[in-house]
């Protein structure tokens, strides 16, 4: 007899339930259910954001660069777009649970052959994602060492420490990760949130709390030439921004908060846990971060906002936190905070980047008891997490040694392996979103594999994908500005070939498999887990 629960439980058209192969509380191949609980989950996706390491990276950029006072309005036109997008992206997570999220989903939305394709892409963009922090991580510990203990220490024996920090993180229980980025997570919304609140209660800086910095609209407007004020640096009159800069690096700040699907095998109730924690993300950190840059900029007066950007970005934020909150030692504590937040992005991306490789491994017979595996005891893809951490070793050694002037910690880490890996997992990632959306609406309304509204799974979805299919078109019409002092490296010009080479691959492999292996074809991306319920008697280990 049918229960409640099978009653209410989707179905998912052509999927391969993996729940009758699993035995109670997991086991050896599995992942661990029940592991983490909504927070756990919401930590980390919103640990992949990283908010003070988005912040202190990426608004001076959108300043100094490219909307001027107009970057929170830029962050608030990314949230809404953003929204979008997640609200067909929550939908299907209600009906699929995989840790290959967007391989998975594509795939059952569009067939074999995208969802590999765009697995590959997803899977590429997760594990430079690791590196590129790694990279910044690098640069914001040596630069902190230099003004506490004026010390230079080498950037590639932090980045060493990192790398080796983060696979035993990667190595352990996630519900032990999930613990740590929940406590950084707290510590650096603290901080920041103090910081902007300080703000707003003393009326902003020299020109008030600059509410035309909100506007909409002022989010489409380049920085004039000396940022509208008549501003220079050594007699020489800042140059003009580019909008789309702006809105670029607003976007890039919220990569990672759709791999909340990612932890759905490991999540108590999935199918409530990841759209909560997905909506709960977006929007919490679009208003937050539409707050916290606006108090940023109102703090500092638009002259000296634009002028820091140019020149100080780091202290941009230090000085304006000294100057409100209140003593020296408070900015020390900034430092520190930028210097864990960027650590925690780097695990948070790692544990996505192992779960895509794991997701993949174990639907490839060649790959299934190697990448496929999980550890014994822990339960997690330990095989998949050694793999991620070595690529990112090898990425790590490459710019060190490789870039020009790679072995100086602004130049190598920061200018090159930060923000030339940015700038290749982002445009990869939006393709794969932009490629989601459409998976959402032929899931629901060309296949029928389930009942879905016309509004929220086929109108939304429609505007989100545009929506990204446009950023994705800013990044590539602004690519030359975006990489910096790296544009014309070897590696920049290689970034569009390395993501249409990725896709490529992909089409090839699932093609071969086609041919060559057609039961093997057949499961690709199609392993699910069907139950919905509760999941609270099948794990008895901590949960967060």
């Amino acid at each position: 007899m049918a229960t409640n629960d099978d009653l209410k439980r989707p179905k998912t058209s052509g999927a391969t339930s993996l729940d009758a192969d699993r035995p109670p509380g997991g086991g050896y191949g599995f992942l661990k259910p029940g592991a983490i609980g909504l927070a756990g989950v919401l930590f980390i996706a919103v640990a992949n954001a990283a908010p003070i390491t988005a912040m202190t990276g990426n608004v001076p950029i959108a300043v100094g660069y490219g909307n001027g006072i107009g970057a929170p309005a830029g962050y608030l036109v990314a949230t809404i777009v953003l929204t979008l997008f997640a609200i067909g992206y929550v939908a299907m997570a209600r009906h699929i649970t995989t840790a290959g999220a967007f391989y998975g989903f594509i795939t059952q939305g569009l067939g074999q052959v995208w969802g590999m394709a765009s697995g590959a892409l997803a899977t590429m963009a997760y594990i430079v994602f690791e590196g590129s922090l790694i990279g910044i991580f690098s640069f914001f510990t040596n630069d902190a060492l230099n003004r506490w203990i004026e010390v230079d220490v080498n950037w590639l024996l932090i980045a060493l420490v990192g790398i080796v920090g983060i696979a035993l993180f990667g190595y352990f229980d996630i519900s032990i990760a999930a613990a740590f980025l929940g406590i950084a997570l707290i510590a650096e919304v603290l901080l920041l949130g103090a910081l902007a609140v300080s703000v707003l209660l003393s009326g902003g800086g020299p020109d008030g709390l600059l509410p035309e910095a909100v506007n909409p609209l002022n989010a489409f407007k380049d920085l004039e030439e000396g940022g509208g004020l008549g501003i220079a640096i050594d007699g020489q009159a800042i140059a003009a921004g580019s909008a789309a800069i702006g809105l670029f690096f607003a976007f890039w700040s919220w990569v990672g908060f759709e791999t909340t699907a990612v932890y759905g095998e490991e999540s108590r109730n999935p199918r409530r846990i990841v759209p909560r924690a997905t909506l709960i993300a977006v929007i919490g950190l679009g208003l937050f971060y539409t707050f916290v840059s606006w108090m940023m900029i109102s703090g500092n007066g638009e002259a000296q906002a634009i002028e820091k950007a140019n020149t100080d970005s780091i202290g941009l934020w230090t000085d304006l936190a000294e100057d409100k909150l209140g003593g020296a030692f408070i900015g020390d504590i900034y430092l520190f905070l930028i210097i864990l937040g960027s650590f925690s992005c780097g695990l948070a991306f790692h544990t996505a980047a192992s779960r895509y490789i794991y997701a993949i491994g174990r639907e490839l017979p060649a790959t299934k008891t190697s990448l496929g595996a999980t550890h014994a005891t822990h339960q997690t893809p330990h095989v998949a997490s050694m793999v991620q951490s070595v690529i990112t070793l090898v990425l790590t050694l490459g710019f060190y040694f490789l870039a020009d002037q790679g072995d100086l910690a602004f130049e190598g880490a920061y200018i090159y392996q930060y923000g030339l890996l940015a700038i290749l997992g982002t445009m990869a990632i939006l393709i794969v979103q932009a490629i989601t959306s459409l998976a959402v609406i032929w899931y629901f309304h060309v296949k029928k594999a389930a009942p879905g509204n016309l509004l929220t799974t086929g109108i939304i979805p429609a505007i989100g994908g545009l929506g990204m299919l446009y950023v994705v078109w800013l990044l590539i019409d602004n690519l030359e500005f975006a990489g910096g002092l790296a544009a014309g490296s070897p590696f920049f010009e290689a970034i569009p070939w390395i993501v249409i080479g990725t896709f490529v691959l992909g089409l090839l492999a699932v093609m071969l498999l086609k041919s060559t292996n057609r039961p093997v074809y057949d499961s690709i991306g199609r392993s699910v887990y069907e139950e919905a319920h509760e999941r609270d008697s099948v794990s008895e280990g901590p949960r967060y």
